[in-house]
């Protein structure tokens, strides 16, 4: 049996985000980029497998957000200077 999973994260900076995680992929997982949005599939045949792939890909996903949202923020406060 294969059991299937997608994340998508959206916003104007979803894009970044997805970026940054693509590196960390594993053979079970396809990242793909559209205007504001992407989709990351997992698909496996182990529900443990894919619960400790999803937990690892959504705190990395926070991660990477923060930072898009940091750098976002710098570099407005360096325009207003």
């Amino acid at each position: 049996m294969r059991i299937k999973a997608s994340i998508k994260i959206s916003g104007t900076k979803a894009d970044l985000v997805a970026v940054a995680l693509m590196s960390d992929n594993m053979n079970n997982m396809d990242t793909e980029i559209k205007a504001n949005s992407a989709i990351t599939y997992f698909e496996t045949h182990n529900i443990g497998t894919l619960i400790a792939s999803v937990d690892d890909y959504l705190m990395n996903a926070k991660v990477a957000q923060d930072m898009v949202l940091t750098a976002n923020e710098e570099s407005e406060t360096r325009k207003e200077v």
